[in-house]
């Protein structure tokens, strides 16, 4: 750490301000901390800590001609109120699965993806809505794929002098409905099994664009693009039966642990697969 003679806890409400302090100060940020407080054995968080929830411009959801911008603070439950579209359904599906709704009144997006669990919830859903993450720090700013952004199990591509400002979602991948699925040992307050979330647009009864993103069955969270070749251009209506077991356990490669075994991952994921894409293939008026 370099020592800047700067108080060790930091809450600034400028973003500037934010920036300037974390040039000077390798500190751990600090937002919804529902992450970072369960990871502390000690009593209080040691060494620099800098909390970015008094600023407000890191917080709400906008959109332009280009994106759909998610602050970085924004809550699980402001995605669960917001207006969005039905491309973001998965999204409001898997905030209502992230823990209770304390932990969705307080967990924040970008804590989150920054937390980098194979099991977190969003990622999947930010992975077929082809998301990027806005990286600032005091001179630069640059966007990567989040599949670039995750590198493993708490991983990632940011630097010590970076913050996570903003997730972006293209408007050219708004489009469609989607869908998210979860699997665990228990219905509510679970961490998964396994886990899948499909958006699907559809012209005239077929598909032209289709992605699927399988969590919780490898080191990070996996786009099936090989599937969605397979199906994209193919009728909607009883799409789920073209897919097999092959095509999925091929793609993934999860790992034994206290939850679950290898091959049971392989197997849920596989059903998941099969009952969002269902989902998405019915009628919406006629199941509405």
């Amino acid at each position: 750490m370099k020592d800047s003679g700067l108080a060790h806890y930091f809450r600034p409400t400028d973003l500037g301000l934010a920036l300037d302090w974390l040039s000077d100060n390798e500190a751990r940020v600090a937002a919804g901390c529902t992450d970072l407080l369960a990871a502390t054995t000690a009593p209080q968080l040691s060494g620099p800590v800098l909390d970015v929830t008094a600023i407000q411009n890191l917080r709400g959801i906008s959109k332009d001609d280009r994106y759909w911008r998610f602050g970085a603070t924004t809550t699980w439950t402001d995605v669960i109120r917001a207006d969005l579209p039905p491309a973001f359904d998965s999204l409001k599906l898997a905030a209502r699965e992230v823990g209770s709704q304390q932990i969705q009144n307080a967990g924040t997006l970008a804590g989150n993806l920054c937390n980098a669990s194979p099991a977190a919830d969003g990622v999947p859903c930010w992975l077929t809505l082809d998301a990027q993450i806005e990286l600032k720090s005091k001179h630069t700013t640059r966007v990567l794929p989040l599949s670039s952004f995750l590198n493993g199990p708490r991983q990632t591509e940011l630097a010590t002098d970076e913050i996570v400002s903003a997730i972006l979602v293209p408007q050219t991948s708004a489009g469609g409905r989607s869908s998210f699925l979860k699997f665990g040992a228990r219905k509510y307050l679970i961490i998964s099994i396994a886990m899948v979330a499909a958006r699907i647009t559809e012209n005239r009864g077929v598909v032209s664009e289709i992605a699927i993103s399988v969590g919780s069955c490898g080191a990070v969270a996996t786009r099936l693009t090989e599937l969605e070749a397979a199906l994209n251009g193919q009728p909607l209506l009883g799409i789920e039966t073209r897919i097999t077991d092959v095509m999925i356990e091929n793609a993934i490669d999860p790992i034994d642990d206290l939850r679950s075994d290898a091959v049971s991952r392989k197997i849920a994921a596989s059903e998941l697969v099969r009952r969002c894409i269902a989902s998405l293939g019915q009628d919406p008026v006629a199941s509405a």
